[in-house]
């Protein structure tokens, strides 16, 4: 008789996220300027797996007010590592950025990535939280000063649609 070897690592950290969603943005206009100035859109997610759960892609669309805008993460999980990288790119420049790195415990994920914002170097960090089977949250915030404060900029509130 044979078993089925049921593997216990990260990649099904990001199953929660499969499917189609509904998406409340709030954004921050100005990023890193003291700004409290949110703009507030909807939009729409759909997320699959990829090779065979070792990674997904989530696309996006934005409904903003300057118009409709796309965008597309790719989430990639390293066996080796134990570690996720979320690539993402948006819908004007059809580049991948720089990956987050980070993973999921206790039912909330961070990710952290350095870059570069407006020239200057800043550390960026991604935060999921899994709220129940058809909402979760998204939070993106970012840190002039080595990561001691951050940011939050911009946060996406998830409804799943039957």
């Amino acid at each position: 008789m044979q078993t089925e070897l049921t593997v216990q690592d990260g990649r099904v950290d990001f199953d929660f996220l499969m499917g189609s969603w509904k998406v409340s943005h709030r954004r921050l206009r100005e990023r890193l300027k003291g700004s409290d100035s949110w703009e507030e859109f909807e939009g729409t997610s759909v997320m699959r797996p990829l090779l065979g759960g070792l990674g997904n892609i989530e696309e996006g669309k934005f409904f903003r007010e300057t118009g409709e805008a796309q965008g597309v993460a790719l989430r990639l999980f390293d066996v080796e590592t134990q570690l996720w990288r979320i690539y993402w790119a948006d819908g004007s420049h059809g580049v991948l950025d720089i990956p987050m790195i980070g993973e999921f415990e206790n039912g909330r994920g961070e990710f952290l990535a350095q870059e570069l914002f407006e020239g200057k170097p800043i550390f960026s960090r991604f935060l999921w939280t899994v709220q129940d089977e058809t909402t979760c949250r998204w939070e993106q915030a970012f840190s002039a000063d080595s990561g001691k404060t951050w940011e939050t900029n911009w946060t996406m509130d998830f409804t799943k649609i039957a």
